[in-house]
């Protein structure tokens, strides 16, 4: 889904809001949540996730192209951790329904060719 999609779609279900303000309204969401990273503090969001801002030291590495070893700076790294309720929607919905019937035993109930 692109900026351009959530826009869209604040403007299509909440409504009393031209595209303009909607767009503002994610522009200044993001804004917030960039100025809150900077910060180092984290971002919690209830039922989808946390972002958190992590130091990483300065360690050693390899360059992949040569296999020369390099020194990798230290540098800060944004992770997010899904949330159980989220992680659990998504496993509930990609998971395929189950028939009673083992792999094994649909693939000898096929037709043979």
């Amino acid at each position: 889904m692109t900026k351009a999609e959530i826009v869209q779609a604040i403007y299509a279900r909440v409504g009393g809001f031209s595209k303009k303000e909607s767009a503002d309204i994610v522009d200044l969401v993001f804004e917030m949540m960039k100025e809150t990273l900077a910060k180092g503090e984290r971002i919690k969001v209830t039922n989808f996730g946390n972002f958190v801002l992590r130091d990483k030291g300065e360690r050693p590495g390899r360059n992949p192209q040569t296999g020369a070893p390099i020194k990798i700076s230290e540098r800060r790294v944004l992770t997010f951790k899904v949330s159980k309720n989220l992680k659990d929607a998504l496993n509930k919905t990609a998971a395929a329904p189950s028939t009673g019937t083992t792999t094994q035993e649909a693939a000898s109930a096929a037709p043979k060719p």
